[in-house]
């Protein structure tokens, strides 16, 4: 019993100790051209990850060996200039016949992301860290 009670003594003297330093929060104002830059970055994640919802990416997605929830998952960790250039490269494609080039942009990205140990999609890869 008397040990417990030390323990709890010991474990809320840091709490209180602590208790009255006043926490900070920031905010600043936020431009017009700000709000679109996020706005288009939400679009174009959509817009990328509604293609990789199609059942013939997923068939070639599968085909290169690579599950396409993790390609989605992948999508929504790049940053806002990665996306847009994904989502342009997918609206430049023809119907059907850009897949390929996009799914290998794709590819390529997850395997520097392996390689990096950003992710671990591929088996065969191995990390440099």
């Amino acid at each position: 019993m008397k040990t417990i009670k030390r323990l709890i003594a010991t474990a809320l003297i840091p709490c209180m100790a602590f208790a009255g330093v006043p926490l900070t929060a920031q905010a600043a104002m936020v431009s017009t051209e700000q709000a679109m830059v996020t706005a288009a970055g939400d679009a174009d994640r959509d817009h990328v990850s509604a293609f990789f919802t199609r059942a013939d990416v997923q068939t070639a997605l599968q085909a290169q060996g690579v599950n396409a929830n993790d390609a989605i998952e992948r999508v929504k960790a790049m940053s806002d200039v990665e996306v847009a250039q994904l989502a342009d490269r997918v609206d430049q494609a023809p119907a059907g016949a850009g897949v390929v080039g996009v799914l290998f942009t794709v590819f390529l990205v997850l395997l520097v992301t392996d390689i990096l140990g950003l992710t671990a999609v591929f088996p065969f890869t191995r990390s440099i860290r």
